[in-house]
């Protein structure tokens, strides 16, 4: 990531209200015999929220105020928690997500989230894990932090100690942000009473790597 980035969470109170998620790019054209054609341009979804909801006091505007002020609008990103979908599983365990495959040779391997279905899979590469949450196993049998393994938290990339035997079956377990920006260079902010705030729209939107 770059060094237009700051490495803090959108405050979680004001994200627990956010409305949004993500959004991907499907070109359609349509033949002249009524059939379409359909190609998606963007190899990965990218997500976006509007934070207002989630402002429901004077407390909040001023906590939001403080944090875009400090991000400079939109020019430096940071992480984000999104309220619905931000950890491996429901409950973390390292046999949540693949990781990857031994080959006797690699050892660095980028966090990934899985969606999928009897009929199709995509894989989510996940660049801000939080610290702290990560548990790695080697053909179910976990592996311990600092010792046989070390991440990144600012990439997502796992780096083990040694090159897993060829075969040996990769698997991890996490929480995890979104690195994000406003996609705002302004406010609007009303306060209609003593302890009552609110803001009409706060867009926020997922940086790509």
């Amino acid at each position: 990531m770059s060094s237009q980035f700051h490495e803090i969470r959108f405050p979680f109170p004001v994200a627990l209200g956010a409305r949004g998620g993500p959004q991907r790019r499907t070109e359609i054209v349509t033949l002249v015999s009524g059939r379409e054609e359909r190609n998606a341009p963007w190899a990965h979804s990218r997500r976006r929220w509007n934070a207002a909801p989630g402002i429901r006091t004077r407390d909040d505007v001023e906590l939001l105020l403080a944090f875009f002020e400090a991000r400079h609008g939109q020019l430096y990103g940071f992480r984000f928690r999104d309220p619905l979908d931000h950890a491996s599983g429901s409950v973390v365990t390292p046999a949540d997500q693949p990781l990857g495959s031994g080959d006797g040779v690699t050892t660095s391997f980028q966090l990934i989230k899985r969606y999928a279905d009897s009929a199709g899979s995509y894989d989510r590469p996940i660049r801000k894990p939080v610290a702290g949450s990560i548990c790695i196993a080697a053909d179910a049998a976990e592996l311990t932090g600092d010792t046989d393994f070390t991440i990144d938290p600012e990439t997502g990339e796992v780096s083990l100690a040694t090159p897993p035997a060829p075969g040996v079956a990769l698997t991890a377990g996490f929480e995890f942000d979104v690195p994000v920006r406003f996609d705002t260079d302004r406010l609007d902010i009303s306060l209609d009473a003593f302890e009552a705030g609110e803001i009409s729209d706060l867009p926020i939107i997922e940086i790509r790597a």
